[in-house]
């Protein structure tokens, strides 16, 4: 059978496959030259009674990647690449292109030859990034590493140049081909370090006394045509990737920052949603009625940047520029939000933490970001946007009679959870004093959402927050509509953010071509699949390439702090130590055990805690405690924390 491995620090794989409920278990001895998510075939052991079934590698099918960043040592002559990542359990010997004098060099190394698990893989060197340790090779190997690429080439600019250069040439007809909104108040609301605007929004009151309020993306696919050089580079990066210290675009800054960008004072080229609410939707207890939805191009001009600080300020102040259309915006996106917690969606915010960085990218502090109601604001709106196109594309009929579900479309869709994820979510909040209803093999939203809200604020509202999210499936593009569990939506797309995410553009690539009335050929159904699949799998490595970003400088933030004293909650406990998280920085780090005193301590799994044999000293998730940085260790982002008494 085939399925996909994933490996542990420790060499153990476990490989998911069609027709078992649970992993199949590899031992690291029956792992032969497999890699983290490699497309394997298995060959199942017997199955021992009581315990998971296993098996071994009898075939590589298809490797993940063969390109791996690290650090380059020296060893009996030979030039080796120590892989970063510690779930590749080789080294790798350079047999092709190895400097001189290059040892505690990060690398990008090329896996040529790997017969057998005997002998180590063979290599060729592909690119020396710079000194271990440096910012700027550190965060470069975190996005090569991911299989990502950070920079471009100079045909891409070139080309983003071109089209900039060009775009004035057809403005005069191409605005008189759409509809004209330049006279209608306009804004945008961004974070205040934004300097791509995807999205706008529109305000005005129509003569009868109805609202209409438009919500504007950037028209990037007029721009960057199907199957072009830069549309091929877009697709291939898929995502804009957000790390710690800067943002790699998907597409070229001439057009994310520039021609494609939504910036005020600007007349710009936009891909709309139009929405017509009567009066009374704004009331409080009466229902929300939009007349009219309606899906075209347009033309634009914002008339302000607001970041979300300053939109608040004017909520909070009652007072200030367009705060009678602010305040309108933010009483209706309450409502929508309320009616979509009536009909199920789950409610996952989250602060976000930011460092501060100081000129040379050190980081100096931390700065959380709440969020706010403008925040909510702007995310009701776009919410709003995707569904509706999804519903026109997935419910509506066609005028060629083409039926819903034949219609090629990228949806943004997130499966139910699974029953067994579900009962250990429920067991673990039982054993940090909380109680959740299982029913059926689930948890209904409320529960859940009533669970979070009863966290808010507490040490462990991170930790529940963290295994709420890791108990639901993930969020995916397909082509195979099943609808969002985490929104409660039956139809849902991406159509808000083409700037940064390239299923945004065959949206709208797809939606232009049925508001047209043109079929889109069954045939292109399996492009559009395997490309929605392709953008999920780049969404989930830029996702990690960002979390390690951020990992990294948490080492580098608290090896500044060695001895300092901090509190924290303890976040996992193992037969090693118990992990703590920092309360500020949400820095995790392990005290291990030899660091708990002079006990034997025993690991009960089933209460999630540690005891000592001779003191009785009992470290239990969830439990708030003082710790110590002991020291850290930056190749392997490890940090080490003491416990105060």
């Amino acid at each position: 059978m085939e399925g996909t491995i994933s490996l542990t620090t420790k060499a153990v794989g476990y490989v998911t496959a069609e027709g078992f409920d649970e992993d199949i278990e590899i031992p690291p001895q029956f792992i032969h030259t497999a890699l983290h998510r490699d497309i394997v075939r298995v060959v199942l052991h017997p199955r021992v009674e009581g315990e998971r079934q296993r098996g071994e590698v009898a075939e590589i099918v298809k490797r993940n990647k063969t390109e791996f960043v690290g650090t380059l040592e020296q060893s009996n002559g030979s030039l080796y690449l120590i892989p970063q990542d510690q779930k590749v359990y080789v080294d790798i010997l350079i047999t092709k292109g190895a400097p001189e004098n290059k040892a505690g060099y990060k690398a990008l190394v090329r896996i040529t030859h790997w017969p057998d698990a005997k002998h180590s893989p063979e290599g060729e060197l592909l690119k020396i990034l710079g000194r271990a340790g440096e910012h700027n090779t550190e965060i470069e190997a975190i996005v090569l590493d991911k299989g990502l690429d950070p920079h471009f080439p100079e045909h891409a600019e070139d080309a983003a140049r071109v089209i900039k250069a060009g775009a004035k040439a057809d403005e005069a007809a191409e605005i008189a081909r759409r509809r004209d909104m330049r006279e209608v108040l306009t804004f945008t609301i961004d974070p205040d370090d934004a300097k791509d605007f995807d999205d706008a929004l529109s305000f005005q009151t129509l003569p009868n006394g109805d609202v209409e309020i438009g919500v504007h993306i950037a028209d990037v696919t007029h721009f960057v045509k199907k199957d072009s050089p830069l549309d091929q580079e877009s697709s291939q990066r898929a995502t804009s990737i957000y790390l710690v210290d800067r943002v790699i675009p998907m597409l070229p800054e001439t057009l994310s920052n520039d021609l494609c960008s939504l910036n005020a004072h600007e007349v710009k080229l936009t891909f709309s949603a139009v929405f017509t609410f009567t009066p009374d939707s704004f009331e409080a207890g009466k229902p929300i009625t939009i007349k009219d939805t309606w899906i075209g191009e347009t033309v634009i001009y914002s008339d302000k940047r607001f970041t979300y600080e300053e939109a608040q300020k004017i909520l909070d102040d009652k007072a200030g520029l367009h705060f009678d259309e602010l305040y309108a915006l933010d009483k209706l996106a309450k409502k929508l939000r309320a009616q979509r917690i009536d009909e199920g969606a789950l409610l996952f915010d989250h602060d976000e933490i930011k460092f501060i960085l100081d000129e040379n990218n050190i980081p100096i502090g931390v700065k959380r970001k709440k969020i706010q109601d403008t925040n909510h604001l702007i995310e009701e709106f776009m919410l709003l946007a995707n569904r509706r196109v999804a519903e026109y594309v997935g419910k509506k009929g066609h005028k060629e009679n083409v039926a819903p579900h034949e219609r090629p479309f990228v949806y943004r869709i997130h499966d139910a959870p699974n029953p067994e994820k579900m009962v250990e979510l429920v067991d673990f909040v039982r054993r940090l004093g909380y109680k959740v209803k299982l029913k059926d093999g689930t948890i209904d939203s409320r529960s859940i959402n009533a669970l979070l809200k009863e966290v808010e604020g507490k040490p462990e509202e991170n930790m529940i927050q963290t295994a709420a999210v890791r108990s639901m499936a993930k969020a995916i593009y397909s082509t195979k509509n099943i609808g969002h569990y985490g929104l409660a939506f039956e139809h849902y797309t991406h159509f808000t953010s083409p700037i940064r995410r390239y299923p945004d553009m065959m949206v709208h690539r797809l939606t232009k071509e049925y508001l047209a009335g043109r079929q889109v050929p069954a045939a292109a159904l399996s492009e559009y699949q395997s490309m929605a699949e392709y953008a999920s799998d780049m969404e989930r490595r830029a996702s990690e390439a960002e979390r390690a970003s951020i990992k990294y400088k948490q080492v580098e933030y608290m090896g500044a702090r060695t001895g300092q004293i901090f509190n924290g909650t303890i976040s996992g406990v193992a037969e090693w130590g118990v992990y703590v998280e920092e309360e500020e920085t949400r820095c995790e780090g392990l005290v291990k055990i030899g660091n708990l005193g002079n006990d034997y301590y025993t690991l009960d799994k089933a209460n999630y805690a540690i005891t000592g044999s001779r003191t009785n000293k009992r470290y239990r998730l969830g439990d708030r405690i003082k710790v110590k940085v002991l020291r850290v260790d930056p190749v392997s982002r490890q940090i080490d924390y003491g416990i105060v008494e």
